[in-house]
């Protein structure tokens, strides 16, 4: 199934398509590949915010295009990989049974999954600008990541003592 139809699915039943990405196997190529496609997305949004910056600013786009890239696409992964592991070791203190690899498929899916939202904010940080507007898309797509990713976690954690 293609990741749109996924990430569509996500919306109604977050455990459900996670669990359904496991069944395909422990791949850490895949779970990467997932990562790195929301990493390079968080990147992308940011572009219109960065374009609004630098010209309300008068600085150069291509400084804050590099550095923005530096923080998405090479430093991100490594936090978002760290998280995955803190997840695992409180996931395991509750008595949840399986791999670390299921937390992280676990962030990194509904990091994808909620990337339409991300997007969102960002064509509003870049139109719009700071105000209420940014501040509720924000807080919408950080409360969808976090139903996704608990919602994820719970299934597949769960998954192995049933």
């Amino acid at each position: 199934m293609p990741f749109t139809h996924d990430i569509a699915a996500t919306y109604r039943r977050p455990g459900k398509v996670v669990r359904r990405l496991l069944e395909a196997g422990e791949r850490e190529d895949r779970a990467l590949a997932i990562l790195m496609g929301s990493c390079l997305i968080l990147f992308i949004a940011r572009w219109p915010a960065l374009a609004r910056q630098a010209h309300l600013e008068e600085q150069e786009l291509d400084m804050l295009l590099g550095g923005t890239l530096m923080a998405t696409v090479f430093l991100a992964p490594l936090m978002f990989y760290a998280l995955a592991f803190i997840a695992h070791l409180i996931a395991r203190v509750l008595r949840g049974q399986g791999p670390s690899y299921n937390a992280r498929l676990s962030l990194f899916w509904s990091l994808l999954a909620s990337t339409p939202l991300i997007l969102l904010n960002g064509l509003v940080a870049g139109f719009i600008g700071p105000g209420i507007e940014l501040t509720i898309v924000g807080v919408l797509w950080f409360a969808v990541f976090m139903w996704f990713w608990l919602a994820s976690m719970f299934a597949v954690y769960r998954r192995t003592e049933a």
